[in-house]
């Protein structure tokens, strides 16, 4: 069975060339990293984006995530 988590946060979504994007928090970070058992690669992850459900990966970009 999928672990469900929810983290809160509120980030500006930005953008780099088409793609957007949002800086997480550390302790979110660490926790996703904690609960997929990844800190490497691409990682999935479900979200809502003013009431907006979305699908996207995770990855690490020019030394950020």
């Amino acid at each position: 069975m999928d672990k469900i988590n929810t983290n809160i946060f509120l980030a500006k979504i930005d953008i780099i060339g088409i793609n957007p994007f949002v800086y997480l928090p550390e302790d979110i970070l660490n926790t996703i990293f904690i609960n997929t058992e990844k800190s490497k690669g691409h990682i999935p992850v479900k979200g809502t984006i003013n009431n907006n459900p979305y699908k996207q990966t995770l990855l690490k970009y020019r030394g950020e995530w």
